[in-house]
């Protein structure tokens, strides 16, 4: 049987790699805005989260609290970034195909 420390060093690792598996998407939304992304998806992922992060309290597991605080931060953070990137009028950078042909 492992060792009460050894799986709380696996939830830690395990908790590190889902949490910051969300920064690729953050990064996606600043550059590209989060059209792709639904509210709905991310309330119900963030209710998740928070479902967890109150189970990880009830169990007094840091590995689970600290996870899923910084993943709950890290939702919030996408939410807010889509929320503005809307909000922000479209760009009008043109691609090549939209430029004017030169002659």
């Amino acid at each position: 049987m492992p060792s009460p420390q050894s799986i709380e060093i696996l939830g830690a690792v395990a908790g590190f790699c889902t949490t910051f598996a969300f920064v690729p998407q953050l990064i996606k939304i600043q550059k590209q805005g989060g059209r792709d992304l639904s509210y709905g998806m991310l309330i119900f992922y963030l209710t998740g989260v928070l479902l967890w992060l109150a189970y990880g309290l009830f169990l007094h597991s840091p590995s689970v609290i600290l996870a899923n605080s910084a993943t709950s931060v890290l939702i919030l953070l996408a939410i807010l970034l889509k929320s503005w990137k809307e909000r922000r009028p479209p760009s009008t950078n043109l691609v090549v195909e939209q430029l004017p042909e030169q002659t």
